[in-house]
């Protein structure tokens, strides 16, 4: 399990042959390093924090959000239960895409939610067809980590990207 710490940017972890167990204590040992742990975890000199939703553990929801995907029961009730191997294999990814060390597309835009104009940055791996999701903190300089993920063609994902960055604001946020 430890080889997947001494995994790179662009190199994928390797899960698929752990079980459900030594797939979490894998990931997490990843996710503590690079996020939970990680005194430096900021971009543009600005801490990254993990959102807060009512009654859940900070960092739980946020390492729910970069490792699954949401699934919608027979109910109409969404959920984050299922493991989504294209977001976990490229957890260590984010680390490294903070620190601007590839030539990546770093945008704001301001997305429509729950009726309201939200203002998100985007940090946009275009190469590798990945998006780290950014929300400037209300009351500091800071940012919430909201997700990052794989942008999927027959989802639509790299088009979408590629419809904000032609619509960005003028400013990072």
């Amino acid at each position: 399990m430890p080889l997947n710490l001494l995994k790179k940017y662009n190199q994928l972890l390797e899960l698929a042959h752990f079980n459900e167990r030594q797939r979490d204590i894998s990931l997490r040992g990843v996710f503590d390093r690079d996020i939970a742990d990680n005194p430096h975890f900021k971009f543009q000199e600005k801490t990254i924090r993990p959102i807060k939703i009512d009654g859940e553990p900070a960092l739980d929801t946020l390492f729910s959000h970069l490792t699954r995907r949401t699934e919608e029961n027979e109910d109409g009730i969404k959920s984050r239960t299922i493991y989504d191997p294209k977001r976990y294999e490229r957890l260590h990814w984010i680390w490294h895409l903070v620190q601007e060390k590839e030539a990546i597309k770093i945008f704001s835009y301001k997305d429509r939610f729950n009726g309201r104009d939200v203002i998100r940055t985007y940090l946009f791996d275009e190469k590798e067809n990945y998006v780290i999701v950014l929300e400037p903190y209300r009351s500091t300089k800071d940012y919430y980590l909201l997700s990052a993920y794989y942008l999927e063609e027959k989802y639509g994902g790299p088009k979408i990207i590629a419809k904000k960055y032609q619509r960005r604001l003028d400013e990072v946020y």
